[in-house]
């Protein structure tokens, strides 16, 4: 075993990481779970198997330019600041540097484009990928954790929380967690990630019983609308109350800024499907 906490596995100069491999049973497990919801709804569950690579591969591309253009605040010099400076950098995605919500919009991008060409319904299938995705995300978390990154500043407490090494610290203008005097080693930080990840949990077993208990209810994009407004809604407290480095616009982080816009798109959602349709089309049997 590799001395580096990052690493899972060394094989010569080929390096796992804990990462890597997280990210890669989120995405598998996603993929599973969708194909379920989609045979449960008398949907081809060989649509998801077949478009899996193609969304796979949005993702990465979207979580990377979303990285890439980003402006962490965690003294890293990372984001756009350093890839502009080092283009050729921008593909070394082995090296580090994804961001949640581009994965997210360029999977979107996928998916629409694979129900376009079948010429199926979107909704009825956003339905069906959207607890997948919350399992996954509550699964890649974790991998924040092996890499002692984006947690939040310390507890105050002698119990509760994680210990990050020196060399993980976050160093900006205002804040310096590398400073030993002040943070000791024995500091302990707030677990952002585990937030995060029991509150994607949370939601999944929810998502999947509310469209058990209230299928005769719901109509197309309601799961989907369910997933927005709970992921929106708690990235956007953890960001804002456990983030001292986070990237910001104006006043708030931008992570807090996308989940407004993930909320705000979830009340549409709701108010289209059960205010203005229910008159012109029926509910979903």
């Amino acid at each position: 075993m590799a001395s580096d906490p990052r690493i899972a596995l060394q094989i010569g100069p080929l390096a796992v990481h804990w990462y890597g491999i997280l990210i890669t049973l989120g995405i598998m497990l996603a993929t599973y779970l969708a194909s379920l919801e989609a045979r449960r709804r008398d949907e081809d569950p060989n649509v998801v198997w077949d478009g899996v690579v193609l969304v796979i591969f949005l993702g990465l591309v979207g979580a990377r330019l979303y990285h890439v253009f980003s402006s962490p605040n965690d003294g890293s010099g990372s984001g756009w600041a350093y890839y502009s400076q080092n283009p050729i950098e921008i593909i070394a995605i082995w090296r580090g540097g994804l961001g949640i919500f581009g994965g997210l919009i360029g999977g979107l991008i996928g998916i629409v484009y694979i129900i376009w060409r079948r010429r199926l319904v979107l909704l009825r299938w956003l339905d069906n990928v959207a607890p997948g995705v919350l399992i996954a995300q509550a699964i890649g978390r974790w991998g924040n954790f092996a890499n002692q990154e984006l947690y939040g500043g310390p507890t105050g407490s002698s119990w509760w929380g994680i210990t990050i090494a020196p060399e993980y610290r976050v160093r900006t203008g205002k804040i310096d967690f590398t400073d030993l005097t002040a943070y000791p080693p024995e500091t302990r930080f707030h677990p952002t990630f585990f937030y995060e990840s029991a509150w994607n949990f949370i939601g999944f077993i929810l998502l999947l019983w509310a469209g058990r208990r209230f299928q005769q209810h719901l109509r197309d994009g309601d799961i989907f609308a369910g997933y927005l407004f709970w992921y929106g809604l708690g990235r956007g407290w953890i960001e804002l109350l456990f983030r001292p480095d986070a990237w910001t616009l104006g006043a708030l982080p931008t992570a807090v800024w996308v989940s407004i816009g993930f909320i705000s798109a979830a009340a549409i959602l709701i108010l289209v499907n059960h205010v203005a349709l229910p008159r012109l089309t029926p509910a979903r049997p």
